[in-house]
This record gives structure tokens, sequence and C-alpha cells, in this order.
């Protein structure tokens, strides 16, 4: 398990890495584009080797693209599903020529077609097109949405069958701790940790668990709204964050913090390195 955070490439994509580095990162996760849309700025040879020799310098071998925000496959208009398909494309093939572990996406919402069942087929229909020829390292995963409106992707079932109706074998999964918990997922104790993921195992299988999201949640369980707190300052809290890292699974998971900068991200470094490290002690 490697401890990391989402890390800012403004000013250059070598600056993700050297920020990582700054923080007393392990792994890290960044934009190599506009995370609210526009065009991305081309690597250049110049762009990747400096990128390199920075995660070199600083023995960083895992690292993650969140592609933008503003992406959906469940829209109603085809022209939005065929870009967000070609966004995510781009963002592999990015994440690839940087030697990234993997590529996270949010999967949209089908509020406009007001058809949920509509727009998972959509977004598998639009993950096809995403891997169709695709040839990259790095790995696609999906993440697990808040729920909020019609956002698709905030049950263990509806990601099951997404999985399964793209049935590509590169698809994984992103958990995100404070998405799960406001989708209705209790993660508060050893417990109900130990429930919920027996639950997803039975659901989507833990083989398909390939990164976590670590964030506290600001808001109740089953609220359906993304809201991230600090470590051990939301509705998680810190007993829930411990039989996270102690289970099995999560022992062999990379965490991606995504609460909000300064020093109260700090904190949650020094947080979950001391609940990681309390297990091998």
């Amino acid at each position: 398990m490697k401890i990391g955070a989402h890390v800012s490439a403004a000013g250059g994509l070598h600056n993700a890495p050297q920020m990582a580095a700054e923080l007393g990162l392990e792994c890290f996760q960044f934009f190599s584009r506009p995370p609210q849309g526009g065009m991305a700025k081309p690597i250049t040879e110049e762009d990747e080797v400096k990128f390199k020799e920075i995660c070199v310098k600083h023995n960083f071998t895992d690292y993650y693209i969140h592609t933008p925000y503003v992406l959906n496959l469940a829209s109603d208009k085809a022209e939005v599903r065929h870009r967000t398909a070609s966004i995510i494309r781009s963002d592999l093939e990015r994440a690839s020529q940087l030697g990234a572990t993997a590529v996270m996406t949010h999967l949209g919402s089908a509020s406009k077609i007001n058809d949920e069942k509509l727009g998972v087929k959509l977004v598998i229909d639009g993950l096809k097109e995403v891997l169709s020829g695709y040839e990259g390292t790095a790995q696609p995963l999906i993440e697990m949405s808040a729920g909020a409106g019609m956002v698709i992707g905030d049950t263990f079932e509806e990601l099951a069958t997404i999985i399964e109706g793209v049935a590509d074998d590169r698809i994984g999964l992103c958990f995100d701790t404070a998405h799960a918990f406001a989708s209705g997922y209790d993660l508060r104790n050893e417990e109900t940790v130990n429930e919920t993921l027996r639950w997803f195992d039975d659901i989507v299988g833990l083989e398909k668990l390939i990164l976590s999201h670590a964030n506290d949640s600001l808001v109740e369980l089953g609220s359906h709204k993304d809201r991230h707190e600090h470590i051990g300052a939301g509705q998680i809290g810190l007993t829930g964050f411990r039989a996270l890292i102690s289970h099995y699974k999560f022992r062999n998971l990379n965490l991606i913090l995504e609460t909000p900068p300064g020093d109260g991200r700090t904190n949650d470094i020094a947080v979950l390195k001391k609940l990681r490290d309390e297990l091998t002690n």
C-alpha cells in the first residue's frame, strides 16, 4: 500500500511529481488536461522526458491520471457521448506515454434522458468505443459515484452490469470511500467494512478493485451527495479508515487522497501513513 494524493500539474506536467515529492507522497494522481474541459496541450518529447526524470528521481512508479469532470457517457446527445469517449481514450494514450499506471473516469449522468437503464447501456457502449483498438499500457478504471440524481455507477449492481457489459478484462474499479458511503455502503467500523467488501466481492469481485480514493465524508450515510472531508473529521471516521486499511484487499491497494489541499491534507497524509504503518509494527 502506497499513500498518495491528487496534485496539480499547473505550469507543466512535471510539476505533478515534483509537488508529490514535496508533500512526501508515495504515489499521486493528476489531470493531464484542464479538469473543466477544453483542449489538451500535446505532450511533447521534452514534456515526457522531464516528467519521467522527476518520477525516477523520487522513485515514483505508481501514478494516475483523472479524466476531466465534464464528461458524460450517458448524455442524451450523441455528440457529447462520442466526445466523452474520445477524451477518455486520449487520456489513456497520454497516460501510456507518461508511463502512468491507470486512468480513472466518472461515467456521467442519465438525468437528461431520465432513464437510468438506458444510461447504463449508453455507458457500456461508450466504454466499448473507448477501448476499441486501444493497445496502451495504462489501465482504464471506472470510479464509483455518490449517486446524486441519476449519476451512473453508484451501486455495486450497476458497476457489475457495466463491467460485464463491456466484457473487457482491462476494466477495473476505483473505490472512492466518500462516494461509497454517500451511496449507502457503511464503512464506519470493522464489521460494516467487512460486510460491505464481502458484498462487493459477491456482486462485482474484489479482483476488479484496483485503486481507492481515500476521502472521509462530510455528509451522512446514504445522502447521495459528493462532499469530501479530511480523514477522521467526517462521518466515516478514524475507526472506519483503520478497518479499511486493515482489510486484506486494501492492504494491497494504493490510496489517493482527494481532500481539500493545505494543512489539512498534509495531516491526512500523515494519518494514513500512521494507520498503515501500525499494521506492520
